[in-house]
């Protein structure tokens, strides 16, 4: 016996993964992601290098060991977290369905993250509109907030979406 889904017909059914169509935001909805991203030394030298960002207070423990007010520990980039943040909505928001990202506003990091840290991200849609200039796309607002595994807020992020409107061949599909 097949463990595959089939259809009536005798078909396999099948379902591609994709973010949310315009339609199917709701204002107000929050969308948890799960799971969540554990932070590691390597991820933040990485990215630093990567990034040419020297500060030292990424890359030196030494350094970092004598300064005050982080407990002596290296910070992860704060580029990382946002990009990880962001990356953490990716599967079950815009995957597919963004048109572009337009920009992102209000961008805060209330407190560190530290190596060893595991980020949780949600986002809350805080306004839609359909495109005046776009056919068949709309903007959408996206509140992204990171949390570390304690709960605390770590990062927030306001952005700008272009994202497709569902395709007429495909308006009785249900959300992802």
């Amino acid at each position: 016996m097949s463990d595959q889904a089939v259809t009536m017909d005798g078909q396999r059914k099948e379902i591609v993964q994709r973010g949310l169509w315009f339609e199917e935001y709701e204002v107000g909805t929050a969308y948890l992601h799960r799971p969540g991203r554990t932070m590691t030394e390597t991820d933040n030298v990485l990215f630093t290098t990567l990034t040419m960002n020297t500060q030292a207070l990424h890359l030196d423990a030494a350094w970092s060991a004598e300064q005050p007010g982080f407990g002596g520990e290296r910070l992860m980039n704060s580029m990382h977290t946002l990009s990880t943040l962001v990356g953490l909505s990716v599967a079950q928001l815009t995957q597919g369905t963004i048109v572009a990202n337009l920009g992102f506003s209000e961008v805060t990091f209330p407190k560190p993250v530290l190596h060893g840290d595991t980020l949780y991200a949600e986002t809350v849609c805080t306004d839609k509109r359909e495109s005046k200039s776009r056919p068949g796309e709309g903007i959408v607002t996206l509140e992204h907030i990171g949390r570390n595994q304690h709960g605390d807020v770590v990062a927030r992020a306001v952005r700008k979406t272009l994202v497709r409107k569902r395709p007429a061949d495909q308006a009785g599909e249900g959300s992802a």
